[in-house]
């Protein structure tokens, strides 16, 4: 007779949620500065600069905003410049006045209470169905799904959902999923478990599965789909656009345009612009009734947008007399050396810097 088999089954693997818990509790972010807090204008604070942007990148913006605006009454009453000039570097620069504008909503509407439950929460500018759960979740414990890009990423992969995620249909499916595994009790550490998974874990390349607390039935991995789950979208050939930008120069002061809100660097302060092939010394005259004494060229530069790349060719100028005319555009001079406080984008505020350092 043969003798029985003494080999164990393998043990099925928990529920979902109870496994991502558990990680977080030894191996998730626990002293990131926005953490260990019910302030729903904190949370609020850090979910808006971490969207598109890296958690390194964001905790000193973070430290700085809050020291300057404390509460949401202090950032209300801010002026946008002094905002902006605040998320300068930060990029996405709509994030900085859609949170502008929140802010005075919020003492409008709600008495300068930042609201905790979602319904409320996504009706602020700025703050869509994912990060008013996220808020929501941290701040009073309501138990509502995220679906950002890393959480996307994970249940794409583990539910092994194809497709375009940015459709319609594959987005409602990835949130029904995302629904369907909320945990009964401990929102707060598995909507961080699900951040924390799927930006130290589930990277979008070379993911770390062997690391990974919900791999045993994860279906890319399974089949061997990890590579091509969740599918990226196709991009055509970077655009790239050619611009000159006019450093004018007056009695130590640089000149500067605000630019519309809609648009690039929107509602910051950059130098004026002018065609790639034009005269720079006709542009200025032309466009701004200023006669250039001396125009040189400085070092070209590239900064890279999400769908094009930007060639800029800037040129020194110098101004034959001093001048106050901007002809009613909304421009200003500004102090060369008093260049600190301006919101200005990254590559100009870098530019300028230089231009300073070298004089």
């Amino acid at each position: 007779m043969a003798r029985a088999s003494s080999a164990r089954k393998p043990r099925a693997p928990g529920p979902f949620p109870s496994r991502v818990v558990a990680w977080q509790r030894l191996h998730g972010r626990h002293d990131l500065p926005w953490q260990a807090t019910r302030d729903a204008y904190r949370i609020w604070i850090s979910e808006i600069m971490l969207q598109q942007t890296q958690v390194a990148t964001v905790i000193p913006y973070f430290e700085r905003f809050l020291t300057r605006f404390p509460d949401v009454a202090a950032l209300a009453a801010a002026p946008e410049d002094e905002v902006l000039a605040l998320w300068s570097g930060l990029g996405y620069y709509a994030r900085a006045r859609n949170l502008h504008r929140a802010a005075r909503e919020v003492v409008a509407r709600f008495g300068g209470m930042f609201p905790v439950r979602q319904a409320e929460l996504v009706q602020l500018p700025g703050v869509g169905r994912s990060t008013a759960a996220a808020i929501a979740a941290f701040a009073s414990g309501e138990r509502c799904a995220i679906l950002d890009g890393n959480v996307r990423r994970v249940l794409a992969r583990h539910a092994g959902i194809g497709g375009d995620p940015a459709s319609a249909a594959v987005a409602a499916r990835l949130w029904s999923e995302a629904e369907a595994r909320l945990p009964a009790r401990g929102i707060e550490r598995y909507t961080q478990g699900m951040m924390d998974l799927g930006a130290n874990v589930c990277l979008p390349r070379a993911p770390l599965c062997l690391l990974c607390p919900v791999a045993a039935d994860c279906v890319a991995r399974i089949e061997k789909r990890v590579d091509e789950l969740p599918q990226r979208r196709v991009r055509g050939p970077v655009r790239r656009r050619r611009i000159a930008m006019l450093v004018v120069i007056s009695r130590g002061e640089v000149l500067l345009e605000k630019r519309p809100a809609a648009g690039i660097w929107g509602g910051l302060w950059s130098l004026p612009e002018a065609d790639a092939e034009a005269s720079p010394r006709e542009a200025l005259a032309s466009e701004w009734g200023l006669e250039a004494a001396r125009v040189d060229a400085i070092e070209p530069f590239e900064h890279a947008f999400t769908h094009f790349t930007l060639e800029v060719q800037p040129w020194r100028i110098e101004l034959a007399r001093a001048s106050r005319v901007a002809q009613g555009k909304p421009a200003t001079w500004v102090a060369l050396d008093d260049l600190a406080g301006a919101a200005l984008p990254s590559p100009i505020r870098r530019l300028l810097e230089k231009l300073v350092s070298e004089t």
